[in-house]
């Protein structure tokens, strides 16, 4: 894709961002280096890491497209290399409440480590919903949500809709799940099973006026209502 410019990338932009106000790229880390498997091996672990084009990718589309936003997904195990990717193109990354918890006193998910630059989220689709990653959380964990709420009586999934609200992230995401306290029987996705993923629907039917109402106070409480056009 470098040898020709990156025109694949570049149409592909393009055509999304006739839909899109901004997009994001899965598994960024990708973009730093990948995992490379000969194609005779049977074990994933005789790959090595290679490193990828992703400046040059990144400043071909700046270049082209100096207005486009862009979110990199850098979850999981992420190294100071690929951080640096991402600063260096001021993408906006990604933070979770579920992975703050883990009694991890240097863990970037809890809140009071979060920064402006990212999208803070309860859970996304490859999570749990927040009832049932409640019900899944460890006591030690519970205890740490508790104390680092200051002891809030607002029950789940609202408690954690209110601490991702209440970030310094210039964007909150909430699944639907979430607002509708639905446990894991309506999970969007389980991660590396084939069986019984993304489909969940949901219906107008279960928004109530009383759930509009709270969505829409607990959003200008936090003063994140976009403003009128």
């Amino acid at each position: 894709m470098q040898q020709d410019g990156f025109q694949w990338w570049l149409a592909r932009f393009r055509s999304q961002s006739a839909f899109f106000d901004l997009m994001r790229i899965d598994h960024f880390r990708g973009l730093e280096a990948y995992w490379e498997i000969p194609a005779d091996k049977k074990d994933a672990r005789k790959g090595e890491w290679i490193k990828a084009p992703g400046e040059a990718l990144l400043q071909t589309l700046r270049d082209a497209y100096p207005d486009l936003v862009l979110v990199a997904e850098n979850l999981g195990m992420i190294t100071d290399e690929v951080e640096l990717l991402r600063s260096k193109f001021n993408l906006t990354g990604m933070l979770v409440l579920h992975f703050a918890f883990e009694n991890d006193v240097d863990n970037s998910h809890l809140p009071h480590r979060h920064s402006p630059n990212n999208i803070i989220y309860t859970g996304t689709h490859d999570n749990n919903t927040t009832i049932g990653w409640y019900k899944d959380l460890t006591e030690s964990g519970r205890q740490q949500l508790v104390n680092y709420s200051f002891d809030s009586s607002i029950p789940m999934p609202w408690l954690l809709i209110n601490i991702a609200f209440s970030s310094v992230c210039n964007l909150a995401i909430i699944p639907m799940q979430d607002f509708l306290a639905l446990d894991e029987k309506s999970r969007m996705n389980m991660p590396a099973s084939t069986d019984g993923n993304w489909r969940w629907r949901f219906s107008w039917q279960q928004v109530s006026p009383e759930l509009a109402q709270s969505i829409n106070d607990t959003v200008k409480k936090y003063h994140r209502v976009f403003p009128s056009s």
